[in-house]
């Protein structure tokens, strides 16, 4: 193997690496907030039985009546997707990038089609994943009667198979959200902290990042979330056994937005917010330091 090609494989293997560690420590800390985020966003308004009167009560019931571990349901398929996941979210957006470098695209606007171009690949690795958390996060049922994320999958495949309308479902609403996010994600980072000169002092430089990471993940979440809402709404269990509301992505935003309102398309934020604010500055530090470790030791 020439020392191009090993040199290109480390340089790949570094951005696996680091953007699979990023995204399995962003999932352990922030996935409670995912899980108060989903049950936000399937319930349909005060005529729902089940629907949580706000954030504390949604906590404190989740707590009663599931206990600490109902805050963990549909943890396991993101931890599975996660490494991968994160993976190929790091390492795609630096290979368009660097393909990009050879447009005519300014270096700003590069950076934003380099993360749409990583979230609509990202979409389409992490969505029956997605179908499966979901449908796990949505069951209110004992952690220890609910069915465990392999025999939910099972379920899901048995039902209505691998396509768009089982283990695929909601795939047009996935890469909306993922590629919005990331688009927005990845070129406010980059774009901002070029702009803001770096510090001598550690502590301050980590703190320059951290805050434009939080930023970047608390604007991207607040564009995104009618994506969110639509992709709970379809891969989550429907109003009516046996009777398909959700279709389509855009059918389920007019229909959310008909019968709730608009508001309704930002069902979840809060806690969206509370998880990919800091998650997201979590992500891009883990990313950076990370990656900075491998390139000086191996």
């Amino acid at each position: 193997m020439t020392d191009k090609k090993k040199s290109l494989l480390r340089e790949a293997t570094h951005q696996i690496v680091a953007g699979g560690s990023a995204g399995l420590v962003e999932i352990c800390l922030m996935h409670p907030l995912d899980v108060v985020k989903t049950r936000f966003q399937i319930q349909r308004g005060a005529s729902d039985p089940n629907s949580y009167k706000g954030l504390g009560d949604c906590f404190r019931t989740i707590f009663r009546n599931e206990s600490v571990f109902g805050f963990y349901k549909g943890i396991l398929p993101p931890i599975l997707a996660e490494t991968p996941k994160r993976a190929v979210k790091f390492f795609t957006f630096e290979q368009y990038k660097k393909v990009l470098s050879f447009t005519a695209l300014s270096p700003g606007l590069a950076l934003s089609v380099a993360g749409l171009g990583s979230g609509l690949t990202e979409a389409l690795v992490v969505n029956p994943f997605e179908v499966v958390k979901v449908n796990l996060q949505a069951n209110r049922d004992s952690f220890r009667v609910q069915p465990s994320t392999f025999a939910q999958a099972r379920a899901i495949v048995n039902a209505d198979g691998f396509g768009l309308h089982g283990l695929n479902k909601g795939l047009t609403s996935t890469l909306g959200r993922h590629g919005v996010f990331n688009m927005i994600y990845f070129g406010f980072y980059f774009n901002v902290k070029d702009a803001i000169p770096a510090s001598q002092d550690p502590r301050l430089e980590f703190m320059r990042k951290f805050a434009i990471g939080l930023l970047s993940g608390t604007i991207s979440s607040c564009v995104n979330i009618p994506f969110d809402v639509a992709k709970s709404r379809i891969q989550g269990p429907q109003p009516v056994a046996g009777e398909i509301k959700y279709r389509s992505c855009f059918q389920t935003m007019a229909l959310v937005y008909h019968e709730e309102g608009c508001l309704a398309l930002y069902k979840g934020l809060i806690p969206k917010i509370m998880r990919l604010g800091p998650g997201g500055a979590v992500m891009l530090l883990v990313y950076e330091y990370v990656s900075g470790w491998l390139q000086q030791n191996w």
